[in-house]
């Protein structure tokens, strides 16, 4: 029997839908068990199921549906023709618990009213709203375990699929659960990829011919064998063709189709079936297809509006195209996206001006608007600028991917080239806003052809400006706006200023890999732009204009103005808003401001201050900025466990947040610190590979902390060419902190010119910046250089004023070399001292090199240095410590939750294995069980 194509597109399904009992799939199976016992348990969890089209996740969603005993289930099928509209899923999957919004926190609440339209304000921070539906799911789960399942995954709108997946991350002790399935191809926007993923590839031989005999169909092994084989196992294939096929062909009376139509065997099937179907029939599932799921009275109130009575859907339910127990819902997610893209074009947008024309003006404008568009043909400025409209209440409510699509698609109906530039422009600043730099430079280049006059090229290279920071790429960016900048002229001195930071802020960070420009031409441009005195942010301002005219015009002209703007934001004077910029981190420049004036002081006020605001606003991205500058300080107060706890933090805000530039690199000094030299290297080998994308300056910070790791372990020749990088450079990131280390290994080595070198420019620095830590270093320096009584007044001098800020470690540094000076000159009682105190400060923080270097030292006197013990504050994890550090503050479990972006539960069983491990009862002996003093973690103390 020859192979008939209209008898493949006549024929129905002899089954409607997947057998019940679930075939083969074991490994999947114990993944979704596991996964409902730790929800039953008080825990939680997430898996991500992928797979092509027909491969089984709908099936394996429902049997974790029918195995969710005692588990209260929730479902999401997101629909393709809505993936613009923002918070859309989010809306519906939450609709159902918004009665408990009210006992979220205030800014929690805000954020989620705002991103779900139930509430004016400003825009809703997008890492805001995950956490508020964290927390709210939380609490819903609190009196009953909770699974959530997300069918076609891939069509969620980009700002539920956020929020969905801040949540997922960030799951620990909440008796919740979230399964997703996710379509091969589709793209599902990254934002799932840190979640436990399985892949669900086709079954078994032997599974797929138990599926494909099922029930009374009879079928020749032969025929079989060759069904299985050519369908490669996928479950939906293999029963549609099975159902497609003759009795005769089954049998093997009748020969196959050669080749069997596998490759778009489901979609060519499921056409064929809405083909053979009456017309009405047809459009009435068109309507469906376009129409979002949930909302049956749009669609009927549209099919009326099209003539379309409910008897239309008969013929598909008896097709098995639609469901029998719910009619209106398609039996198969595939098969609404096959019926959307098989009608034509005109069948499309009568459907769209239909529901357009159905949709309430007011409640659902956006809707309307889209909907409007797509029934449209050619230029419509009416169409255009109620898209326009709906952009405008997108970005209201945070939703700056949705607010980019409406903007794209305005330009597809707009006719004035001007109108599509602006248009463009706007929609690549909200895919930027939205974390999407690729498609931000899509718009910027669809832009290129209508840009017209400065003001429309200045918005350009800003954004794409600011694109290529986010992909920290840095090396043109000075150029860029530079250019942007001479464009613009004088006609706007604030955006020139807000132009000229930026420039600034990328040209320290590319220091010598500046392309196109310079840091000195940079620096000069801002420090001749100067902001007027009475501006809302002076504080901040001044502190800008301080560092260009440090690398512009010297130290000596920028250290007053860096010590005055210090001063001013420490008094909490002129800095408006905040410290904080969550689109251009403040913490970089002020890192580099405090570091340049050895102001430990100022930075870990500040730093504490910003992270503060941050964390408040939900402002991750600056936040997680703020804990690598807060890491640092940690580290040279010798508090590695506290660093190492910042640096977990912002790994997983760079998971969050999709910021590219996490992992070992921020950590070089605490590998330095600590020995791991196969780290240590490593990561200093790739801050080489990113020079070539222009950070100049993480490859010199690699220099410093390479630096230090030699001078620890005693090679002062390695230690000195990595000191002199950087002294040659002379970076405010840590051109001023490598001052006495190159004086170090001068002398050690002989080199007495690079010392000198060294120690000459401490001479002229120190006084200028006039900090404990700055007189401390230069102190140091002229001890190292200096013989008799005046080296050790400057060693004794350097301990004591380093004793007097947070600098514990370097503080052992000073006593270490001083031990080492009173050694050498036969004074092993008073070396012993010295020795001793910086022993045991190293050994108790962790930094193995200097703790080897000082025991070897002590030794040498002829004491035998103390065995290290354990403590137990090293067998906690690194967020348990966390955990125990702020509750030895006195911060709630409630506090602590909004501070890490977690659920109170889940703070809960972090404390209550903090308990367990650490041996104690009670809150109040936590900070003795972890060294603490009962402050708080991220407070500056005094060591001596």
């Amino acid at each position: 029997m020859a192979w008939n194509g209209a008898q493949w597109a006549a024929r129905a399904p002899q089954a409607s839908g997947l057998p019940t009992a679930l075939v083969g799939r074991r490994a999947e199976r114990e993944a979704i068990g596991g996964l409902l016992d730790a929800v039953r348990d008080g825990l939680s969890g997430a898996l991500v199921l992928t797979g092509e089209p027909g491969i089984g996740k709908t099936r394996l969603l429902e049997y974790a549906a029918d195995r969710a005993a005692e588990v209260r289930v929730v479902r999401l099928t997101p629909v393709e023709q809505e993936t613009g509209l923002g918070f859309g899923a989010l809306h519906r999957l939450l609709r159902p618990f918004l009665d408990r919004a009210a006992l979220l926190p205030a800014p929690q609440r805000a954020a989620l009213d705002a991103a779900l339209g139930l509430a004016s304000g400003l825009p809703a921070d997008r890492y805001l709203v995950g956490l508020a539906t964290l927390t709210l799911l939380s609490e819903v789960a609190a009196d009953q375990p909770l699974l959530f399942l997300v069918d076609d995954a891939q069509w969620l709108d980009r700002e539920s699929a956020e929020a969905l997946a801040f949540t997922a991350r960030r799951l620990h002790a909440d008796s919740l659960g979230l399964i997703f399935a996710v379509r091969d191809g589709a793209g599902d926007k990254g934002l799932f990829d840190a979640l436990s993923t399985r892949r669900v590839a086709g079954l078994a031989e032997s599974e797929a011919r138990t599926l494909l005999t099922s029930g009374t169909r009879r079928v020749d092994p032969a025929v079989a064998d060759r069904i299985v084989v050519g369908t490669g196992g996928n479950p939906l294939a293999l029963l549609e063709l099975a159902d497609a096929l003759t009795a005769e062909q089954l049998s093997g009376v009748a020969p196959l189709p050669d080749p069997l139509p596998v490759g778009r065997l489901l979609e060519d099937h499921f056409q064929g079936l809405v083909r053979a179907l009456p017309t009405a029939t047809g459009t009435l599932l068109l309507l469906l297809a376009a129409a979002p799921s949930d909302d049956t009275g749009l669609m009927w109130r549209a099919a009326g509006r099209l003539g379309l009575s409910a008897r239309a859907v008969e013929p598909a339910v008896a097709a098995g195209i639609l469901g029998r127990g719910l009619p209106t819902a398609f039996r198969h997610p595939l098969i609404r996206s096959t019926v959307y893209a098989g009608a034509g074009a005109g069948e499309r947008r009568r459907v769209h001006a239909a529901l357009a024309a159905a949709c309430d003006a007011v409640r659902d404008a956006d809707r309307r608007a889209w909907h409007r568009a797509e029934a449209a043909e050619g230029v419509d400025d009416q169409v255009a600028d109620d898209l326009e409209a709906a952009s405008e209440r997108a970005r209201s409510r945070g939703g700056y991917s949705q607010q980019a699509l409406f903007l794209s698609r305005a330009v597809d109906f707009t006719g004035a080239p001007d109108r599509r530039a602006e248009r463009l422009l706007d929609a690549a600043q909200a895919h930027l806003m939205s974390g999407d730099a690729a498609a931000a430079r899509t718009a910027l280049d669809l832009a290129g052809a209508d840009l017209r006059g400065p003001v429309l090229r200045i918005r350009e290279l800003r954004i794409r400006a600011t694109a290529q920071m986010f992909r920290i790429v840095v090396a043109d960016v000075p150029a860029m706006l530079m250019d942007a900048v001479a464009r613009l002229g004088p006609q706007d001195p604030g955006l020139t200023w807000e132009l000229l930071r930026e420039a600034l802020h990328a040209a320290l960070v590319a220091h010598d890999r500046v392309q196109g420009t310079s840091l000195a031409e940079v620096g000069a441009a801002v420090a001749a732009a100067r902001p007027a005195p009475d501006t809302a942010a002076y504080g901040r301002d001044l502190l800008v204009e301080g560092l260009a005219r440090r690398v512009a015009e010297g130290y000596e002209h920028g250290a007053p103005v860096l010590r005055t703007a210090l001063g001013l934001l420490r008094d909490g004077h002129g800095t408006g808003r905040g410290t904080g910029d969550g689109n251009s981190p403040f913490a970089v420049m002020l890192s580099m401001a405090c570091d340049d004036l050895w102001d430990v002081r100022a930075e870990r006020e500040l730093t504490d201050r910003l992270a503060a605001a941050d964390r408040d606003a939900g402002a991750l991205y600056a936040l997680s900025i703020t804990l690598l500058v807060a890491a640092r300080c940690d580290l040279w107060d010798g508090r590695f466990t506290e660093a190492e706890v910042r640096y977990a933090e912002f790994d997983d805000i760079a998971a969050d947040t999709g910021f590219p530039g996490g992992g070992d690199i921020n950590r070089l000094h605490l590998f330095a610190l600590t020995g791991r030299e196969a780290e240590l290297r490593a990561a200093a080998r790739r801050t080489e590979q990113m020079t070539g994308m222009g950070h100049g300056v993480l490859h010199l910070l690699a220099r410093h902390a390479l630096t230090l790791f030699e001078l620890g372990q005693g090679s002062y020749r390695q230690a000195a060419r990595h000191a002199q990088a950087v002294f040659e450079a002379d970076p405010p990131a840590c051109g001023n902190l490598v001052l006495p280390l190159l004086v170090e290994a001068g002398v050690r080595t002989g080199d007495r010119a690079a010392a000198a070198a060294a120690l000459v420019r401490l001479e002229e620095r120190a006084p200028l910046a006039g900090t404990p830590w700055a007189l401390g270093a230069l102190a140091l320096g002229r001890a190292l250089t200096a013989d008799g009584d005046d080296a050790e007044k400057s060693y004794r001098e350097s301990v004591e004023l380093l004793g007097q800020v947070p600098l514990a470690l370097e503080q052992a540094r000073s006593r270490l070399l001083f031990g080492e000076w009173l050694r050498r000159r036969k004074r092993r009682s008073d070396a012993r001292t010295q020795l001793r105190a910086a022993y045991e400060s190293f050994d108790a923080f962790g930094a193995v090199p200097y703790a080897e270097r000082a025991r070897t030292e002590l030794l040498a006197t002829g004491e035998t240095a103390r065995v290290r013990t354990e403590e137990t504050r090293f067998v906690l994890t690194p967020r348990e410590r966390q955990v125990a550090a702020m509750a030895a503050a006195g911060l709630t479990n409630v506090e602590i939750a909004t501070r890490l972006f977690v659920t109170t539960s889940t703070v809960e069983f972090h404390m209550n294995k903090v308990f367990r491990k650490l041996g104690i009862t009670s809150r109040r002996q936590i900070p003795r069980a972890i060294g603490e003093p009962g402050s708080d973690p991220g407070a500056s103390r005094r060591r001596t």
